[in-house]
């Protein structure tokens, strides 16, 4: 049974850093594409951080330009978990975040919801002083 369970939320003041973790199990956590999605009161789902494995095994990082070079996505296999390490956090960070998985390579970018089929529950992060 796959499984997805987020942690790791809260409030936050501008320029903090908050660490998300993401906790899987009933799949093999490398041969996945996980990734990190927010939703803000009123917006779409978006997707912030991928972390997927390409044809040749190669590990790949893509994240939305919001978040670059202020969030890193990382991977813990023998613990079955990624995170998200958020800093610089700003107002705009706040919102819903939740991890999903797909068995299917990313190519490009973050893709959209519609194309994970495994979803956490979320947790919130608010950003404010």
């Amino acid at each position: 049974q796959v499984q997805l369970v987020e942690s790791g939320g809260g409030l936050a003041q501008p320029g903090g850093s908050l660490t998300l973790s993401c906790a899987c199990s009933g799949f093999t956590l490398n041969r996945h594409t996980i990734g990190w999605f927010r939703q803000a009161p009123g917006k779409e789902r978006e997707g912030v951080a991928v972390i997927t494995t390409d044809r040749d095994g190669d590990r790949e990082i893509f994240y939305h330009w919001s978040v670059k070079g202020r969030f890193t996505i990382s991977r813990d296999s023998a613990k079955n978990t990624v995170y998200l390490q958020m800093s610089s956090l700003k107002p705009e960070d706040t919102a819903i975040y939740y991890c999903a998985a797909t068995p299917y390579e990313m190519v490009g970018g973050t893709g959209y919801a519609y194309e994970y089929n495994y979803w956490g529950q979320g947790t919130q992060v608010t950003v404010s002083s």
